[in-house]
């Protein structure tokens, strides 16, 4: 109850406050929590629970997001994914080259796996069968439901409940609804966490699965790194913990699969990239330099975080945003080395902390970003809960 009074509040006054796709979720999204909240207060049960939950989800996820998908035209993002999978079909390639970049919209920032939810429109697919919005949640809610059974121990009735308090909250209901490509990078990282801190994670004799374990974290890491560059810190903060947990060979295993995971789909969603200079540097022209600003044109967004800031004084203040996040990388390298996280929490917050002064320091960085650090800590908060208390702190050391 006090969740859905905090998420009540919170969207009533973005509903007063905010305007466009955002005023019409949180008008949705207000009725819904309000819903949930009367539900809770009137019917105390496993039941009571669920239906408030699953109210929740769809006046403040499905509702908003069914009404923005037929009522307004596609976010420029969703234009950029659409493209780049027509790119990705006709030429091999989900970017456009140097010479064809005709202003910030031709940029593709995204990485390969991304063009995926673009491909249902790219061949043919109409209404919201060829929506990438609608595949977007698709692909959020899938992992993020997996990530919730894996790590509350395969209690059905917890995991959902889980998944649909996450799904249903302002942090990811939001980005859903409005449609942002950042919820399924997300969902990808906390089931690579839930991965990771499987009980089963200690060898026993006979037994492999804690290489499977290990081995599924870093694929599912792989596939998030994958999709967009944000995902990138949470390899050495869970390579360190892996390391100081259960030793160099276990994290090396995780480092092959992630790695593994990224050229292989790298391979299938962008093979021109493999064989053409000219269209590697496509690639980074677009997935790298554009989000740090270091293209001729750079995107109009703006926000009022430092590192944003610090660009309007122009190429001075960019040279030191850069600066600054790369310091702010170096500390985190330095933390990861002498106090290594043991565990998935630890793991998880260092995680926060550092992708928090990352997305206040860089050049280009929307508040939207925001979605992981919160994402993370509402993750470990709905773990706990459903555990009845510490339930990724298992000791894995044999």
């Amino acid at each position: 109850m006090a969740a859905y009074a905090a998420f009540g509040a919170y969207a009533v006054t973005a509903a007063v406050l905010s305007g466009g796709r955002d005023r019409v979720w949180a008008i949705w999204a207000s009725c819904g929590y309000a819903v949930a909240f009367v539900v809770l207060w009137c019917w105390r049960s496993r039941r009571g629970r669920m239906a408030a939950v699953l109210v929740s989800v769809a006046l403040a996820v499905l509702a908003p997001l069914l009404w923005l998908s037929v009522a307004y035209p596609l976010e420029d993002g969703m234009m950029v994914i659409d493209r780049s999978a027509a790119l990705l079909l006709h030429h091999g390639s989900p970017y456009l080259a140097a010479g064809q970049v005709t202003s910030w919209l031709s940029y593709n920032p995204y990485l390969p796996v991304m063009t995926l939810f673009g491909v249902p429109s790219a061949i043919g697919l109409g209404g919201l069968a060829g929506n990438s919005g609608v595949w977007l949640a698709i692909g959020t809610v899938i992992p993020l439901a997996a990530a919730f059974w894996i790590a509350l121990d395969h209690r059905r009735y917890e995991a959902l409940l889980a998944t649909g308090v996450a799904v249903a909250s302002p942090v990811v209901g939001l980005n859903l609804a409005v449609i942002t490509t950042d919820p399924p990078v997300l969902a990808l990282i906390v089931l690579a966490l839930a991965l990771a801190a499987r009980p089963e994670a200690a060898p026993r004799p006979g037994r492999t699965s804690w290489i499977n374990a290990i081995t599924g974290a870093g694929v599912a890491l792989g596939v998030a790194c994958d999709l967009k560059s944000t995902a990138w810190l949470a390899v050495p903060v869970l390579a360190a913990m892996v390391a100081a947990r259960d030793g160099a060979r276990a994290a090396g295993r995780f480092l092959a699969a992630v790695a593994g995971t990224v050229v292989v789909l790298v391979a299938a969603l962008a093979p021109a990239a493999l064989t053409s200079l000219r269209e590697a540097d496509a690639l980074v022209q677009n997935s790298v330099l554009f989000p740090l600003g270091l293209t001729h044109d750079k995107t109009p967004a703006e926000s009022l975080l430092p590192g944003h800031l610090l660009t309007e004084l122009g190429p001075a203040g960019h040279v030191a945003s850069i600066g600054l996040l790369l310091a702010v990388g170096l500390g985190i390298a330095i933390s990861l080395v002498i106090r290594p996280p043991r565990d998935v929490p630890s793991a998880a917050w260092r995680l926060a902390v550092g992708l928090t002064l990352m997305f206040l320091l860089g050049p280009q960085v929307r508040f939207g970003y925001f979605i992981y650090p919160l994402g993370l800590a509402g993750w470990l908060a709905l773990i706990q809960t459903g555990a009845g208390g510490p339930g990724l702190s298992w000791p894995v050391k044999g």
